[in-house]
């Protein structure tokens, strides 16, 4: 029969065991952490919008309509599309040529 010794000295039940329980135990204990703070985000999107808009009125949803309009009064035709310089070029000298080819061609 095993005796009370035996299984003290036996090193799977001395640290096998408890290392086997704390990362099963650990891994189920982080799952709850984690479904709780999902559950928490879950809840502040939930918030109706008529009450987020009285909430917050800078963050109020834009409505399309009212942007069309503002790009109906734009004029698209005479729009020209202008090359920023790139990163390994001074910005400051590159603004110059352009400012320099606007005066040439006007």
């Amino acid at each position: 029969m095993f005796g009370l010794r035996t299984l003290h000295r036996n090193k799977t039940l001395k640290y096998g065991v408890p290392m086997l329980l704390l990362v099963v135990g650990g891994s189920f204990g982080l799952r709850e952490f984690s479904q709780i703070r999902y559950d928490a985000q879950k809840i502040k999107k939930r918030l109706d919008p008529s009450l987020a808009a009285k909430l917050n009125p800078q963050k109020q949803a834009v409505i399309l309509e009212e942007e069309y309009e503002k790009l109906k009064e734009k004029n698209l035709d005479e729009w020209k599309n202008i090359r920023g310089p790139r990163p390994w070029e001074d910005s400051r000298e590159y603004q110059e040529q352009q400012r320099q080819k606007l005066s040439k061609g006007s």
